[in-house]
């Protein structure tokens, strides 16, 4: 297995991720009307684009355009649809910020034209399992891409659309499964290994109980060799926890955070980055001794 000081610098963009070095923040740009944490702009290409320069100002190293809400029980986005949504508000981020742009969509059809659109990142939240055209596109265009384990995959992807929570014994051991069968897929389609970033998927056909414990056991994942995204913003594990409705769990995600990037993580996917950063940041100089940024101080 690499080590976090020997994985390769992956490129997104402009941006130089140098892995081991700082975590990562990922800000949310919701282009739905339906978003579960509410911060969704619709088809408002200047809300939108206001809402991204929030982020960039904030601290966001990257955002991430997503047509298509995943809260539990969403109704699903045709393609043509998403990429109404999405498309004229990446034109708009790629020309009129230096911060690059993800695209948060499993269909080939729409990160295709995010890409042409100026999209520098793919992020699969089906681990390549509904659309492996995803991989090529990532291969030809030398792209980072997320692949997520997707429990609500189990029995195949139409079966996964009908439930919210799969059932199983060992959650990180089917997850880590799972992640490896994506990183076949991509290897094949001949996407560079260090243009491969895993997410296990918080949220995503799990438990509760399930989510606690993917935080607490993150470090398994490193097996694998790549770099670790997490996603815990606002989640309903969160809500479990703490009692507290969807717009009153910045503190429970921040504590998610911290402890995901104690155990490994490199890249955080939050909605209120402002504070979040200054999570990673305290939690940056405490366990990254080596920190370029902070050796500057």
């Amino acid at each position: 297995m690499e080590s976090q000081s020997t994985l390769a610098v992956t490129r997104c963009g402009s941006l130089d991720l140098h892995w081991g070095e700082r975590t990562y923040v990922m800000g949310i740009l919701n282009v739905t009307p339906d978003s579960f944490s509410g911060d969704g702009v619709g088809a408002d290409v200047n809300a939108a684009l206001a809402r991204a320069r929030q982020l960039a100002e904030e601290g966001a190293d990257i955002i991430d355009v997503g047509g298509e809400s995943t809260r539990p029980g969403a109704p699903l986005v045709s393609a043509d649809e998403e990429l109404r949504r999405v498309i004229p508000v990446i034109e708009r981020l790629a020309a009129e910020l230096s911060v690059p742009v993800s695209i948060d969509s499993y269909k080939s059809e729409v990160a295709e034209r995010a890409l042409e659109a100026g999209a520098r990142m793919l992020n699969d939240q089906w681990g390549l399992k509904h659309d492996p055209r995803l991989a090529g596109l990532a291969a030809q265009w030398n792209v980072p891409i997320i692949l997520m384990s997707n429990q609500r995959d189990k029995g195949g992807y139409d079966a996964a659309l009908k439930r919210d929570t799969a059932e199983y014994n060992d959650p990180m051991a089917e997850i880590t499964a799972s992640l490896k069968g994506s990183l076949e897929i991509a290897s094949q389609a001949g996407v560079p290994r260090e243009n491969i970033i895993l997410d296990p998927g918080i949220g995503f056909g799990k438990s509760w109980q399930h989510d606690l414990e993917i935080v607490r056991r993150l470090a398994e994942l490193k097996e694998l060799g790549r770099p670790i995204l997490i996603g815990p913003s606002g989640k309903s594990f969160i809500g479990r926890v703490l009692d507290l409705p969807v717009d009153d769990r910045l503190e429970g995600t921040a504590a998610s955070v911290a402890i995901g990037i104690v155990h490994g993580a490199d890249i955080v996917r939050v909605h209120r980055v402002g504070p979040l950063v200054r999570v990673c940041r305290m939690c940056d100089a405490i366990i990254r001794k080596e920190a370029k940024w902070l050796r500057n101080r």
